[in-house]
């Protein structure tokens, strides 16, 4: 009985009150059941000694209304009780296990949580990490409040620019991750892209101003029998190149040596003029 109690309770699934009549009404038929068992083997050995203040049949009979009334009734509403309180456990739960996987500010996946669905990603999917640019400038300027719009912002235009197959999370500050899965990887650049374009072209309206920002991207691909450290650690020399080559790009992996090249040189940092964290960039790519 122990053992099938168990059962009940651990595949009840208390969350919801419709489950919780269903436990009480198992026990009480439960309890009905092993109710009638005892009667069955306790009542004839007691007539057979004439032990019985009324006939076999009637003890019988009283003992199957009595076990039904008292047995069934008292059973059920103790299993209500109980499963009610298991109920307001498993919300409670419920909604702990949301608050310590979520990011309040944006509502948005946290890092712990973002970082344990990329553990879990396999198959043709790659990780971009977009970091708004100068969002220090920001706070400076406009106060905290009006960074917390554009963070809150930000993270709006995540949600409704990827589907449900991708996972949306804020890093912290004012970086933000997402895994994007199920689409060739043009594809999936392309809608990167387009985020980036879609944030860049618009303004934030908060406590009175109207803030234009723009946002830095850096993609990696995940790949059979590569570690989601080395995936993570690309996308962000990738990001970090996005930002040296003058921030409002996207820049994929494969692309770092041709923009570690031309890029640089493009904005003049030449052999001689190059400072240390044009070196370190370049470094960072293997030049």
């Amino acid at each position: 009985m122990r053992s099938w109690m168990s059962l009940q309770a651990g595949f009840g699934d208390f969350q919801y009150r419709r489950n919780v009549y269903l436990f009480a009404l198992r026990m009480s038929f439960l309890a009905v059941i092993l109710s009638g068992v005892i009667l069955a083997l306790t009542i004839p050995p007691l007539g057979f000694l004439g032990l019985l203040p009324v006939s076999l049949s009637h003890a019988i009979g009283f003992g199957a209304v009595f076990s039904w009334l008292v047995g069934g009734t008292v059973c059920g509403m103790l299993s209500l009780t109980a499963g009610f309180t298991m109920h307001e456990l498993t919300v409670s739960r419920a909604e702990f296990e949301k608050l310590s996987r979520t990011d309040t500010l944006s509502g948005l996946l946290n890092r712990r949580a973002f970082t344990e669905a990329l553990d879990k990603t396999e198959g043709n999917a790659s990780l971009v990490i977009f970091d708004v640019d100068r969002f220090k400038a920001i706070n400076d300027r406009f106060g905290h409040a009006c960074g917390d719009a554009v963070i809150t912002a930000v993270s709006a235009m995540l949600i409704s620019a990827f589907d449900e197959m991708s996972v949306i999370a804020r890093l912290g500050g004012e970086e933000f991750g997402v895994i994007v899965s199920g689409e060739p990887l043009e594809a999936r650049m392309e809608r990167i892209e387009a985020v980036r374009a879609r944030i860049a072209s618009g303004a934030i309206a908060a406590e009175g101003h109207d803030i234009r920002i723009t946002v830095s991207g850096g993609v990696a691909d995940l790949a059979a029998g590569r570690s989601k450290q080395a995936v993570y650690a690309s996308a962000d020399r990738a990001l970090y190149l996005a930002k040296a080559l003058g921030r409002n790009r996207v820049v994929h992996e494969r692309e770092g040596l041709h923009h570690a090249w031309h890029g640089l040189v493009e904005n003049g940092l030449d052999a001689k003029g190059r400072g240390a964290e044009s070196d370190n960039l370049m470094q960072a790519y293997g030049i």
